[in-house]
């Protein structure tokens, strides 16, 4: 186990589709030793989730996971760790949500993404053991999020628009208690 660099936009390996993993290169060392170090570099970085891609792999593999008290996502809810192997999303129904974002492969920027508020995730955990689940609210989004990344898309990708790109200290001057009013909202409304 290891605290990876996470690698930052520009680099090509964030723009590349993650490519599945077999059942046999699941249960590797290799493959083990990496969802080992995404955990840990992630919780060293207080993030919600890491995809493979951020640390210069592309296999199709991420965690998620929010810990009460994150100082980065103080509103979301907990997620307990999940670690997702060959995720497929789709959505579940048309309402969409409207989250302010953040990367770790996106240092001091975030900006406005329409998400889906309901998703269903199909996907293997490290074990191999196959799970569907629907996901809703912040919780959805991360999930999106994540995903995104193994399919070589940004956050960036995503905002229609640019007038919400803002630095990380200029959100916590003029939009951090807006946002977290929606945010809390949406996980009164939807549990997550």
């Amino acid at each position: 186990m290891a605290v990876r660099e996470i690698v930052t936009v520009g680099d090509p390996v964030l723009r590349e589709r993650a490519r599945d993993i077999a059942p046999d290169e699941l249960r590797s060392i290799e493959v083990q030793r990496l969802i080992d170090d995404l955990i840990d570099t992630k919780r060293t970085a207080n993030g919600a989730g890491l995809a493979a891609n951020q640390i210069g792999e592309t296999l199709r593999v991420a965690v998620v996971e929010v810990e009460a008290g994150n100082p980065r996502y103080p509103y979301k809810p907990p997620i307990p760790l999940t670690v997702i192997v060959n995720p497929v999303l789709e959505p579940v129904g048309d309402e969409i949500a409207e989250i302010n974002e953040g990367c770790l492969s996106v240092p001091d920027l975030r900006g406005t993404v329409e998400r889906f508020v309901t998703v269903r995730v199909r996907y293997v955990d490290r074990d191999g053991v196959e799970h569907e689940e629907e996901r809703r609210g912040l919780t959805a989004g991360t999930f999106q999020h994540e995903v995104d990344h193994l399919d070589g898309v940004l956050f960036l990708d995503r905002v229609r628009d640019p007038t919400t790109f803002t630095t990380w200290e200029q959100f916590d001057r003029h939009h951090r208690a807006a946002f977290e009013a929606r945010a809390r909202d949406l996980v009164r409304r939807t549990g997550s």
